[in-house]
């Protein structure tokens, strides 16, 4: 991929560089549209998602930041059935604002550490 000046690639290029580092950890993957929010676990090191949740999954009420919250606390839950409670978060390109930080707050009261 050719280096290019966009602010959202190099931004996704930090986020992924850093968190890249300890692959034994699995992480957190976030997805925003304008009407939804995925959230997935992955594990890099066998290359497989182990648990995903969305607003279209979990048919959550409330604005946008109310929902993202509700999928947080579902990741989190789904999650610790499969045994998982450390994670790194990876926001991509988005800001870690509005539906993101909340999204990541959800995870963290549903038992998720970052």
């Amino acid at each position: 991929m050719a280096i290019t000046n966009n602010t959202k690639i190099r931004r996704l290029r930090r986020v992924r560089g850093k968190i890249s580092q300890n692959k034994t950890v699995p992480r957190l993957s976030v997805f925003r549209s304008n009407c939804h929010i995925w959230a997935q676990i992955i594990d890099d090191k066998h290359g497989k998602t182990l648990a995903s949740a969305s607003t279209k999954t979990e048919k959550a009420k409330g604005t946008k930041s109310e929902q993202a919250h509700a999928v947080g606390v579902a990741i989190a839950k789904i999650a610790k059935e499969k045994k998982v409670t450390f994670i790194r978060f990876d926001r991509g390109l988005y800001r870690y604002h509005g539906r993101v930080k909340s999204l990541a707050e959800g995870a963290r009261s549903g038992g998720l550490k970052f």
